[in-house]
């Protein structure tokens, strides 16, 4: 094993470049893995003085000196996790499947070490004495409830136990991401005849056209599948045996009986999950989970999906039916189907609105949402500037980097921007930081945004749909949740705070999207600069509302998926994964044939491989503050810096340092109300 870095190694010290950006013209996957083994071995040590400190436990000698600890383990992991995600190679997910189970372990080793955990124990018992100021007195509260939840107080052969169902847990999520990534690659829907691409536009002909050439496959056209069940494309293609070609791709990512097959996998870890909860003193892996979010309980979770599923099953149906008259319109007889579902939903938007993806995509190029949308709304509010940095080191070529000035032009963070699909990436579209903000540490944030948007022929412009310019504007909202973090502790900073708080402040973030003076100064035709019509924008503010039968009923599928998984009690065997989805979502009320779950278990990676297990409902109960905040800023003026500056002050710049929903009830004056979500989503009747 190697016991120290050599020089050379660029994990060996903090990074000199401005805010500790990693220096990726230096890393090479040498460096990784004895970068983790001495950066394991340092944290254990340091760990371990703590633990056995002769002088009796203060919170500066044990609560804040964990807090200084593992820092070169923290640099490896966060580079190293960020390009797993991005940037993958079969080395990289080879390394990541070797330290999996060693990292799980080294978290056990923290948590169950009884010496460490009787100083926190003694501190907490102490804590009215102790004279902390708030934050402190929060992160005392935190650690303690954290040792607790890992089972510092267990007997020691539950401890053995507890330790090796989170070494195989580990290994068993992260064979999940593989075997996804690999079969959604394998499963791209190759087309031999451009005529059968009828509906789609000529630059998303030719990036098909190149995402086959860059496979061998020169003169056909690949279509690369996204991570969720209903394929972007479907909204367009005219050819109903492609569509349903597409949908039947997306649908079989891992029950295909090969070796990406992930049934087995995630019943098993279904199955750990339950027995680590019985094990930890809950009645399953969901109650587990949702007793330290904001929640609080499974079944309020539950309650608000079920309370919502009625009204939005209802209002599915009767689009179902609408549909149904326009496909019989071009095939009488025909039933409608779910790969029918997005091609006649977009024809009705057109019929109803005159609006289409076609006409809008011109007036969203990438560039021009990014700069003159995204960052000018941050602007608008926060005060905040962004300038491109061409100077400095990046992970992948593609990549953007941005540096963030305050509203004082002093330096605030770096964003980096990394939008386009590959096959070393994983679908979907998410936030992570390479180093997070504390005033303990005297670091500043340096934030990623990854999206999956295809990347057109060389020369032509990124022009992106309407629901990727959404997509753009929530990770967004996420970045800032990071660099307007004002923390002290680096255990709180930007988005570490309950899983059903996080989607939060991203989803308040989608609201500028369609706000007038944002959308006048992005929504532009990248050839000739004219404004969005406002005829369009009108029509695009009612669009926006059409369809949410279906984008609710598929995600509360999905939610009471992942709840009836996660309810699992131990020793409940699972038989047949297709079967044990169906009855979940007949019980559910939510089994429509037309309308799919967003995310069949064998691709769930939230749940699975992510950090959603018991917590996809978090995107709907976060709604509920998120349209209730909307709300707030409509009444108070919307784009204006007071308002922003408030909600930073109050909520955004506190991370995780308050309890969420007391920072919450500082920035409205009061506990959410559900009405507004229940507007927004046409679920009034509910």
């Amino acid at each position: 094993m190697t016991t120290q870095l050599t020089p050379d190694n660029p994990f060996a010290a903090p990074s000199e470049l401005p805010y500790a950006l990693p220096p990726f013209d230096r890393i090479t996957d040498e460096h990784f893995e004895p970068a983790f083994e001495v950066g394991l071995a340092e944290h254990a040590a340091e760990i371990e003085s703590i633990a056995t400190n002769p002088e009796p436990p203060s919170f500066d000698n044990t609560i804040v000196a964990m807090e200084r600890s593992g820092r070169l383990l923290g640099r490896v992991s966060a580079v190293f996790f960020n390009l797993t995600s991005s940037d993958t190679s079969p080395y990289r997910q080879e390394l990541q499947a070797k330290m999996a189970p060693k990292l799980a372990a080294h978290r056990d080793a923290i948590h169950l070490n009884p010496k460490l955990f009787d100083r926190v124990e003694e501190l907490f018992r102490r804590r009215e004495e102790l004279g902390l100021d708030p934050e402190s007195a929060w992160l005392l509260e935190r650690v303690h409830t954290d040792f607790q939840r890992a089972g510092a107080g267990l007997p020691e052969a539950d401890q053995r136990r507890l330790r090796a169902l989170n070494e195989e847990l580990s290994t068993l999520s992260t064979r999940f991401q593989e075997n996804l990534l690999n079969d959604t690659n394998e499963l791209a829907v190759l087309v031999d005849d451009r005529a059968e691409l009828a509906g789609l536009s000529e630059d998303a002909i030719a990036a098909a056209g190149e995402a086959a050439a860059s496979r061998g496959e020169t003169g056909k056209y690949l279509l690369t599948l996204s991570l969720p069940t209903s394929q972007p494309l479907l909204a367009s293609l005219e050819n109903r045996a492609l569509r349903e070609r597409l949908f039947r791709a997306s649908e079989s990512r891992g029950t295909r009986g090969n070796e990406y097959d992930n049934r087995e996998l995630l019943s098993r870890i279904a199955t750990l999950r339950a027995e680590r909860a019985a094990l930890l003193g809950y009645a399953n892996h969901a109650a587990y989970v949702i007793a330290d979010e904001t929640a609080r309980t499974s079944e309020a979770a539950l309650g608000l999906l079920e309370r919502l599923a009625p009204a939005a099953v209802a209002n599915a149906r009767r689009d179902a039916e609408e549909l149904q008259r326009y496909l019989e319109q071009d095939l009488p007889g025909a039933t409608l189907e779910p790969w029918d579902w997005a091609f006649y939903g977009e024809r009705v938007r057109k019929a109803r609105y005159d609006i289409d993806e076609a006409t809008l995509r011109p007036y969203f190029e990438l560039g021009r949402v990014l700069r003159d949308g995204v960052f000018f709304a941050a602007n608008q509010l926060y005060g905040l500037t962004f300038t491109e940095r061409h100077d400095l080191p990046k992970y992948h070529p593609e990549v953007r980097v941005f540096e963030v000035s305050d509203a004082d032009g002093g330096p605030l963070g770096l964003f980096l921007g990394d939008y386009y699909t590959r096959d070393s990436k994983r679908g979907g579209a998410w936030m992570n930081t390479f180093v997070d903000q504390s005033e303990l540490l005297g670091e500043r944030p340096v934030v990623v945004n990854n999206l999956n948007i295809v990347r057109p022929p060389e020369g032509e412009p990124t022009l992106l749909t309407f629901d990727e310019v959404v997509t753009a504007f929530h990770e967004f909202g996420h970045a800032l949740h990071a660099l307007l973090s004002a923390v002290r502790h680096p255990t709180f900073a930007g988005t570490n705070v309950p899983r059903d708080f996080v989607e939060y402040p991203s989803q308040v973030n989608e609201m500028w999207m369609l706000w007038p003076e944002v959308l006048a100064n992005y929504a532009k035709h990248h050839e000739t600069g004219e404004p969005l019509p406002s005829r369009l924008v009108n029509r695009l503010q009612d669009a926006a509302r059409y369809g949410q039968g279906y984008s609710t009923t598929e995600y509360l599928a999905a939610a009471l998926l992942d709840q009836a998984w996660h309810g699992l009690a131990p020793d409940t065997g699972i038989g047949d994964v297709a079967g044990f989805e169906s009855a979940a979502l007949e019980r559910a009320g939510v089994a429509l044939r037309e309308v799919p779950p967003r995310y069949r278990s064998t691709y769930f990676a939230h749940i699975f491989s992510g950090g959603y297990s018991a917590g996809y409902y978090s995107y709907i109960w976060s709604e509920v503050l998120d349209a209730d905040t909307v709300e707030w800023f409509r009444e108070n003026g919307g784009l204006r810096r007071a308002n922003g500056d408030h909600f930073r002050r109050t909520l955004l710049g506190r991370g995780g340092s308050v309890d969420s929903m007391t920072a919450f009830r500082e920035f409205r004056g009061r506990d959410p109300e559900i009405a507004p979500l229940l507007a927004r989503r046409g679920l009034t009747g509910a």
